[in-house]
């Protein structure tokens, strides 16, 4: 009895001093964030996936720290040379921290871009979505889908086949350049694996034709199709993750109306990734903020924003998620078969796209 009381004691003070150490370690992290003074984000629109209130968040958290938002409508390739072109510099052109698609994140780490850190949430982010050694973990995920100007369209497609129809022309655009955007990458491979390509190359490939049919017809306008260009019809349908649909639908506050639709023949999924910038000049402010996007608060922002967290199962069994968020979100069913491509399949899609674009669909997209 006398051992398993000394035992018992011995793991109760090993847990105590586990805490305190955490504590003291956020402690001294808080207090060297602040006396840098500043954290630099990139890519970070406002109306993509809750990102302006999360942002909000943390400033109103640390009013100390100022926020840097570089270049918020780049692409996942347009951060990682960032971080490139600013190794030497620690000044505000260079990001602390990333957020980019899967592919991105072990590639940047192959090329020693990214810096470790474990948030202390970890052991509650599922094992496929993050780095073991805390190079990169994801964060939030969406479907791919189309954004519907409903005053311009008021028969929205339905499915992929759909945007060749004749009463869509000029009028389909991606959310990026499908040379550095992962979104436009992955809407690439989406459309290919609609045309009966299996994920991968051979999607790439079939999504890459999809897309010259689209531009030969007429149809494709390359253009990046962001709220405002939804709102004044130069792209009145845009391919893009269902977050971004919903959040620019939710900004225009019904003028238009915009409706988001999950594509009938295949809802393919993507993650990103968050990272700190293993040339961060301000190190210790990004610690803070990936602390600040795994948090309760951070992870309900993304939600609010209409995503699917890292943490979502978890907060809406712990009855965290007010119901008028998951109200909000699209219903469960255009979910059911979502499609997560694996890393290997995700990065043999980016090869075929970036490097097949200019050759096979030839659109300048900007």
């Amino acid at each position: 009895m006398m051992i398993k009381k000394l035992l018992c004691a011995t793991v109760s003070m090993s847990v105590m001093m586990s805490a305190s150490m955490a504590a003291a370690q956020s402690a001294e992290t808080i207090a060297a964030a602040k006396a840098e003074g500043m954290l630099s984000t990139i890519a970070l629109p406002h109306d993509w996936c809750g990102y302006g209130d999360i942002i909000a968040a943390f400033k109103a958290k640390y009013p100390e720290i100022t926020v840097n938002e570089l270049n918020p409508d780049a692409g996942s390739a347009d951060e990682i040379e960032a971080v490139k072109a600013n190794k030497d510099n620690k000044g505000p052109q260079a990001p602390d921290v990333l957020d980019v698609g899967l592919a991105f994140g072990p590639a940047a780490q192959a090329e020693g871009l990214l810096q470790p850190y474990k948030v202390s949430v970890w052991d509650k982010i599922p094992d496929g979505i993050k780095d073991a050694d805390g190079h990169w973990v994801g964060a939030y995920y969406g479907v791919m889908g189309f954004a519907v100007n409903k005053d311009l369209v008021p028969n929205p497609p339905q499915d992929w086949a759909d945007l060749l129809k004749p009463e869509y022309a000029g009028q389909v655009a991606l959310a990026g350049d499908p040379r550095a955007s992962n979104q436009a990458i992955l809407a690439v491979l989406a459309a290919g694996m609609a045309m009966g390509g299996a994920a991968g190359t051979e999607a790439g490939e079939k999504g890459l034709e999809f897309f010259k049919q689209l531009n030969d017809a007429g149809n494709f306008v390359p253009v990046i199709g962001k709220a405002g260009t939804l709102a004044q019809g130069t792209t009145p349908i845009v391919i893009a993750w269902d977050y971004n649909g919903l959040g620019w639908g939710k900004s225009l506050n019904g003028n238009p109306p915009v409706e988001v639709v999950i594509p009938k023949s295949s809802a393919l999924a993507g993650v990103y990734v968050q990272a700190i910038s293993a040339y961060a000049p301000q190190p210790n402010a990004a610690k803070l903020w990936m602390e600040h996007l795994f948090s309760d608060e951070g992870q309900l922002g993304y939600i609010a924003g209409g995503c699917q967290t890292a943490r979502f199962s978890e907060l809406v069994a712990d009855g965290k998620v007010p119901q008028e968020l998951l109200d909000a979100m699209p219903p469960a069913e255009a979910y059911k078969n979502a499609y997560f491509p694996t890393l290997e399949e995700v990065d043999a899609n980016k090869v075929a796209v970036t490097g097949g674009w200019d050759a096979i669909v030839g659109a300048n997209v900007e």
